[in-house]
Order: structure tokens, then C-alpha cells, then sequence
């Protein structure tokens, strides 16, 4: 995981990427829709912003991005279990925030680096250094104080909490796929036909659930709008993006960055209280940060996958 120039500017792209899908949460809890009907239209209406980047990636002869070889059968396996791994982490995540506070639903959605370091190891063959588990504790436990005072022991928060552990391990599993994937298609490949397999698995289930799939006002197609295009097609892609360039590991942490935005969103918007405590907290989750960036450009020893992962 050397230190390469390409890399910092992929660190730049999933940063702003996190900070956009942070806002979904405050998205999902003002639409005037069912968390999983929700959860459609946010792939379902970013469906037309993907194509057309993936539209405009193909016209540009000399983009990088735009050299995509050709997918294979398994590539195309890929991309639907990338679409139902999200699906997954989709459903259970909205209704993770429906049942519990925004912060704790992010917290426990954002369990995920655990899940993606193991699996980067496994996959990947990505080191993980004792710095970078150093960073990944303190990452958690600044990320514990962010949301500390949100925890309320009542059996309906248990039950959020739990689901967004499951989302967790869709989330993980999402990332690693798109690592995967990114190898040999391009970003916008790979969010516009993985969002249509997401749609395509979330309509059934909005069906069965009876929620509404029209929002009853302009307000909430806003929102939805909103949801889609910021935060899925937006915030989503500059992940998607960024995966090709940074190692599983620490993209996942660095994606801890959205409980940290999105209680600070969530205290001003919805009026879930941030104090000084959160803030000592969001302030040693940028710590755990710096110091997992450190760990991966320290000289590891490790494998030529590792270094093209870096």
C-alpha cells in the first residue's frame, strides 16, 4: 500500500462522497413515503443521472474511466449481487432509522469497516497493520461518543439498532463487491446497472409491504429528488469511484465520516441534540482517520495487489 499521488486525489472524491450519503439519512426521515418505498426511488430516480453519466463516460474516447474491457459473465454476476447486496442495505437501513435515532442507525450501519477489513484481507490480501487496528478502535470509539447520549434502552431501539447492524454487514459486503468490480468497470458501469437491480429488488417488496410508491405532495418529490440524486448518484458514485484508487480497509473507515455529518445534520434538522461530549467524539473519529492514512502509506511488505489497491 505504497504511497501513491494517484491516491489522494480518490481520498478528496470519497470524502465528498461520504459527506453526501450522510445526508440520507435526514432525506429518508422526511419523505413522506415508507422507509422501503423510500429506499425504491432512491435507486429508482437516479436511474436516469447514472445512465447518462455512463452515456457521457462511453462518448469520452480518451477518459481512463471510459476504457472499461468487456464485462464478463461473472462481471455481470457481480453487478447483480452488488444491486441485491445494496437492495439489502437499503431496506434494512431505512428501517433502521425509522425505528431508531439517526445517529444510531449511521453508528450501527457503519460497523461495516470491521466487516470490509476482514473480508480485504481475505479477498484482497490487503495487510492490516497493527497501526491501521489502532485507528479502527478509535474510529469506533469516537464514533460511540457521537451518538452516545441517542442510545435509549427500549425495546424499539434495540430492534433498530439490530437491523442496522444487519445493514452493516450489506453495506461490507457492497463495498467489496464494487472493489471487486472496479478492477475492470468503470464507476458509472457499475452504479447504473447495480441501481437497476436494486430498484428492480425493492419494488416487489415496496409492493408487499402496501406502502404508497407516489409521494402525495411536491415536497416529497423533492425529497425523494433529493435523496437520489445527492446522495445515491452523487455520494454513491464518488465512492464507487474512489474504490479503484484506496485500499477496502480505509475507505470504509474514512467512511465513518457520515454518523459524524450526519448527527451534526441531524441536531440542526431534526433536533436530536449534539453536545460537547459528540464533539470530542467527531473530533477523535477525524484523528482515527489521519492515523489509518498513515498506516497505509507506511511500507508493508505486502503483495502487488496491495500496492495496486493503494
Amino acid at each position: 500500500m505504497a504511497n501513491l499521488p494517484a491516491a489522494r486525489p480518490g481520498l478528496v472524491i470519497l470524502v465528498v462522497g461520504a459527506l453526501l450519503v450522510a445526508l440520507s439519512p435526514i432525506f429518508v426521515r422526511l419523505s413522506e413515503l415508507g422507509p422501503t418505498a423510500t429506499a425504491f426511488h432512491r435507486a429508482f430516480l437516479a436511474l436516469p443521472v447514472l445512465f447518462a453519466w455512463t452515456a457521457l463516460e462511453n462518448g469520452g474516447t480518451h477518459s481512463n474511466e471510459s476504457k472499461s474491457r468487456r464485462s464478463s459473465r461473472r462481471d455481470v454476476w457481480l453487478l447483480v449481487l452488488a444491486g441485491i447486496f445494496f437492495a439489502g442495505d437499503l431496506v434494512t437501513w431505512h428501517w433502521s432509522v425509522t425505528l431508531t435515532s439517526v445517529a444510531n442507525a449511521t453508528l450501527f450501519a457503519n460497523t461495516a469497516p470491521i466487516f470490509v477489513t476482514i473480508g480485504a484481507r481475505v479477498v484482497f490480501g490487503e495487510r492490516i497493520t497493527p497501526l491501521f487496528l489502532v485507528a479502527l478502535l478509535i474510529a469506533f470509539f469516537g464514533t460511540t461518543m457521537v451518538v452516545g447520549s441517542s442510545f435509549e434502552l427500549d425495546r424499539a431501539h434495540i430492534l433498530g439498532d439490530g437491523i442496522g447492524v444487519v445493514t452493516g454487514m450489506f453495506w461490507a459486503a457492497y463495498q467489496l463487491t464494487v472493489k471487486h468490480l472496479r478492477s475492470r468497470l468503470s464507476a458509472a458501469t457499475i452504479m447504473a446497472w447495480s441501481s437497476l437491480v436494486t430498484a428492480a429488488a425493492l419494488l416487489p417488496l415496496a409492493v408487499v409491504s402496501g406502502e404508497s410508491l407516489m409521494a402525495p405532495s411536491l415536497y416529497g418529490w423533492s425529497i425523494l429528488l433529493a435523496l437520489a440524486w445527492l446522495s445515491h448518484a452523487g455520494g454513491q458514485g464518488a465512492i464507487a469511484y474512489a474504490l479503484a484508487h484506496l485500499p477496502a480497509g480505509f475507505s470504509s473507515l474514512v467512511i465513518l465520516l457520515e454518523p459524524l455529518v450526519a448527527a451534526i445534520l441531524a441536531w440542526f434538522v431534526l433536533d436530536e441534540f449534539l453536545g460537547s461530549l459528540q464533539a470530542a467524539g467527531g473530533a477523535i473519529v477525524l484523528a482515527s482517520i489521519v492515523i489509518a492514512r498513515r498506516a497505509t502509506l507506511e511500507p508493508t511488505g505486502g503483495t502487488d495487489e496491495d500496492r495496486r489497491s493503494a
